[in-house]
C-alpha cells in the first residue's frame, strides 16, 4: 500500500535501525478503519494487526476480534468476564452470564489482547467469584498458564494457585480409583449426543447419558495438573510442583495405555456405564474428533503408533467433510440422526455436525503436532486446508459473516442458528492465526521460537504490534521480497528494532530479553453499571421504561453493534421529538464524564441531532458545563462527554431527534 510522503517519513523515523533497507508496511490505522470503521480506536489499542495474501483469513481474523470484543463484559470496578452466548441464557451463571465450558478458548484467544485488565478480570472471576463452577469439563489452569507465557507476569497465577488446586481436587468426584482415569457423561463434557451418549440409550437419546472415560476430560486434567506444577515451580513451591508433576505423569501414561484403541488407531472413550446396550470398559464403536484432544496438550509421547490417527483428518471419508471437520465419522450408525429439536428445528448434537468448539481444538492440536513432533503424516498444507475450511464456516449462505453454533460438514451451511447463537463465542480462531499460521510459540524464557505453518499458497503475512513479554513484536513474511521490500523470508522487529534470527530444527529463534513488567492502569468505577437489574443505580426513561424490555440493557456492561442481536434501550414508539434516559445513584456521586455507545444502522436508528447531559440539583434538572467545545456524537463507538465536576444523586441524557429513533447500547458515568 502506497503511503503519503509525510507518513513514509514518520515510518522511517520510527523504524530506523541498523542494516535496514527501505521497506513498505501497511498502516495499522488504515486496517483498523477498514475493518472496524468508527470503532477503530479500541482495536488499535488492543489487538495485533494482521495482513495476509489470503484475504478471507484476514477478514475472518478481524471479524473474530469484533466478535470477541462484543463478549467482553464489565461486571464491576476493574472486573471483566468473557461470555459465550451474546445474550443471557437460562443455563449460564447469573448475573455474569458466563459458562465455564469454553473458558479455555476465551483465554487462549484473549491472551493476545494488549490490555491485561480483561484477562486479569476474567481469571479473577473464574477463580475468586466461582466462575469455574465445574458445570462442564475444563482446562482453565492450562489456559491461564498459556496466558502467562504471552504476558510473562506470573503474579495472577500465584494469587490463584490455591484455587486452582482446590478446583483440581474437586474433580476427584469424577475419578475412578480402579481405572485411575476421569469419567464424565456426554452433556457435562459439552458434547451431548455423542457416540457414548447415543449408544448408551440404545440409539434413542443421548443428551446426558454415556458416562465414559474420555480422552477429553482426561487430557484437560492432564493439562491442568501440568500447569499447576509449572506455576508452583515458578513460585518456588517445590512440594506442590512435585505433587502435580507426578499426577500429570500418571495421567499421561494412563491415557496412552488405556484410551488408545488399537483397532480404531485412535484415542477413544471407554464406557464406565454398564447397561443392556453398553458395557463397562468397552470402547465406543467409532472415531470421534474428540480423540485428538490429547495433542492439544502435547500429551502423547513420540511413539509413531499414535501418529497414525492423523491420517483420518486428511481423508474426506473419515473425520473431514467437504465443508469442515466432523465430530464423528459417516460410518457410525447414528451419524446425523436427529434426536433433539427446538421449536420444531434441529437442535445441538455432536454425532457428525461440525462444531467450531472442537474444530478449533483439533486445529490447535494439529499445530502442536506439526511444531513439536517428528512425523510425516500431516503437513502445513493440511493445516492451512483445515484453517480455510473453518474460516469459510464463518460466512452465512447470504454472504454475511456471523459465526453460529454448528455446521453441516457435508453440505455446508449452519445447522443450529438461533437468535442467541449469533456471533457465538465458543471457540478460537485468531490464536490459530497467531500461534499457528504466523508461528508465534510462547515460552517462559528470554528467547522465542517463530515457526510459521505456511506453504506456497501464502505469499505474505504481516503481524504488527503483538504484545509479548511486555514488548511489541512485528513479524513479516514475504515469499519473494516484493510485497514489503525487506527481502525474502521472515523478518522480525522487537520494539521497533530489527533483530537477528537463528534457524533451528523447526522455525527460527530470536532473543527477546527479560520480561518488561506492565500492569493495567486503574480504571475509575462506572457508577452507571447494574448487571443485577436491582438496587442502585435505578434506571428510568421517558419511553420504554419497563424492566422487562430494554431499560437495563443500557447499563449491563455489554457493548456491541451487531444488528442481528439488539442490546439497547430505544426511543421507539415515542411521539415526542426528544426523550431522556436517567439514572438514580441512590447517593451523591462525584462525576465528570459520561460515555455513550449509540447504535445506528441508518434505517431504524441514528445518532440524535443533539443531546444534553443534565444533573439533578435541589429537585431541578440542570445542564452540566462541558469541558470542551462543541459536542460530536458518534455512532457505533464511544462518545465521550467530559464536563466540570459535579456531585449529584441523579443524572440523565436528553436526546433531541427527528426522523430515526435513538438506540442506546450503553451509558457509563465516571
Amino acid at each position: 500500500m502506497l503511503r503519503s510522503i509525510a507518513s513514509l517519513f514518520l515510518f522511517l523515523v520510527i523504524y530506523s535501525c541498523r542494516d535496514k533497507p527501505p521497506g513498505i508496511f501497511p498502516d495499522d490505522h488504515e486496517l483498523a478503519n477498514q475493518y472496524f470503521q468508527e470503532d477503530a480506536n479500541w482495536y488499535i489499542n488492543n489487538v495485533p494487526f494482521f495482513e495476509c495474501s489470503d484475504k478471507q483469513l484476514e477478514e475472518v481474523y478481524y471479524y473474530r476480534w469484533k466478535l470477541y470484543k462484543s463478549h467482553i463484559r464489565n461486571t464491576g470496578p476493574g472486573e471483566y468476564v468473557i461470555t459465550e452466548f451474546i445474550v443471557h441464557m437460562p443455563w449460564d451463571k447469573d448475573p455474569w452470564c458466563t459458562i465455564n465450558a469454553a473458558s479455555m478458548h476465551h483465554i487462549y484467544e484473549g491472551r493476545w489482547l494488549k490490555d491485561d485488565r480483561y484477562m486479569d478480570g476474567y481469571l479473577n472471576h473464574l477463580y475468586k467469584q466461582g466462575g469455574n463452577n465445574r458445570n462442564y469439563s475444563e482446562s482453565i489452569a492450562d489456559a491461564a498458564y498459556a496466558r502467562y507465557l504471552v504476558n510473562g507476569d506470573p503474579t495472577l497465577l500465584f494469587l490463584h494457585l490455591d484455587s486452582m488446586k482446590t478446583i483440581y481436587d474437586a474433580w476427584y468426584d469424577h475419578w475412578d480409583s480402579t481405572r485411575n482415569l476421569y469419567y464424565i457423561p456426554a452433556m457435562p463434557d459439552a458434547t451431548e449426543y455423542n457416540i457414548a451418549g447415543v449408544d448408551a440409550s440404545g440409539g434413542k437419546a443421548g443428551f446426558d447419558s454415556g458416562v465414559a472415560f474420555r480422552p477429553t476430560i482426561n487430557s484437560y486434567m492432564y493439562g491442568n495438573a501440568r500447569a499447576i506444577s509449572q506455576i508452583a515451580k515458578l513460585k518456588n513451591d517445590q512440594t506442590t510442583a512435585n505433587e502435580y508433576a507426578q499426577i500429570s505423569s500418571i495421567l499421561k501414561a494412563n491415557v496412552m495405555q488405556y484410551l488408545w484403541n488399537d483397532t480404531l488407531q485412535h484415542f477413544s472413550d471407554r464406557y464406565k456405564q454398564d447397561n443392556q446396550f453398553v458395557h463397562n470398559w468397552d470402547f465406543i464403536r467409532g472415531r470421534e474428533l474428540a480423540g485428538f484432544a490429547p495433542w492439544y496438550f502435547n500429551l502423547p509421547d513420540g511413539n509413531v503408533k499414535y501418529h497414525s490417527t492423523w491420517k483420518y483428518l486428511t481423508d474426506t471419508g473419515f473425520l473431514t467433510g467437504a465443508f469442515g471437520l466432523r465430530t464423528n465419522e459417516p460410518t457410525y450408525e447414528y451419524y446425523f440422526k436427529q434426536f433433539a429439536y427446538y421449536n420444531g428445528r434441529r437442535s445441538s448434537q455432536w454425532n457428525g455436525p461440525s462444531w467450531p468448539f472442537q474444530s478449533s481444538m483439533t486445529i490447535t492440536a494439529m499445530a502442536n503436532f506439526l511444531h513439536d513432533y517428528r512425523q510425516d503424516v500431516v503437513s502445513t498444507t493440511d493445516y492451512l486446508n483445515h484453517l480455510r475450511l473453518y474460516a469459510k464456516q464463518h460466512y452465512l449462505p447470504d454472504g454475511k459473516i456471523n459465526l453460529v453454533e454448528n455446521y453441516d460438514p457435508d453440505k455446508g451451511g449452519p445447522i443450529v442458528h438461533e437468535y442467541w447463537g449469533n456471533h457465538y463465542n465458543h471457540s478460537t480462531f485468531n490464536n490459530l492465526i497467531i500461534s499457528g499460521l504466523c508461528g508465534i510459540r510462547p515460552s517462559p524464557g528470554d528467547s522465542l521460537i517463530i515457526d510459521p505453518l505456511i506453504d506456497s499458497s501464502i505469499q505474505y503475512f504481516y503481524l504488527s504490534k503483538l504484545s509479548y513479554h511486555g514488548q511489541q513484536l512485528t513479524v513479516v513474511y514475504d515469499a519473494d521480497g516484493e510485497k514489503y521490500q525487506w527481502g525474502k523470508g521472515l523478518h522480525v522487529w522487537v520494539d521497533n528494532e530489527k533483530v537477528g534470527l537463528t534457524k533451528t530444527g523447526k522455525g527460527y529463534q530470536l532473543y527477546i530479553g527479560p520480561v518488561i513488567a506492565r500492569r493495567p492502569e486503574t480504571i475509575a468505577a462506572n457508577y452507571a453499571l447494574n448487571i443485577r437489574r436491582k438496587n442502585f443505580p435505578v434506571a428510568s426513561a421517558s419511553v420504554n421504561a419497563s424492566l422487562d424490555t430494554t431499560l437495563y440493557k443500557a447499563v449491563d456492561g455489554r457493548i456491541w453493534f451487531f444488528p442481528e442481536v439488539n442490546n439497547w434501550w430505544t426511543t421507539e414508539g415515542s411521539t415526542a421529538d426528544e426523550d431522556w434516559y436517567a439514572l438514580d445513584f441512590g447517593q451523591p456521586r462525584v462525576v465528570s464524564n459520561v460515555k455513550l455507545y449509540l447504535f445506528a444502522d441508518g434505517k431504524l436508528f441514528d445518532v440524535p441531532k443533539n443531546l444534553s447531559v443534565e444533573y439533578e440539583n435541589d429537585g431541578e434538572w440542570k445542564p452540566v458545563k462541558l469541558r470542551e467545545g462543541n459536542l460530536t456524537i458518534f455512532a457505533n463507538t464511544e462518545t465521550t462527554i467530559p464536563f466540570e465536576k459535579i456531585s449529584t444523586n441523579k443524572i440523565r441524557v436528553v436526546f433531541m431527534y427527528k426522523e430515526l429513533n435513538v438506540a442506546l447500547t450503553e451509558i457509563e458515568v465516571y
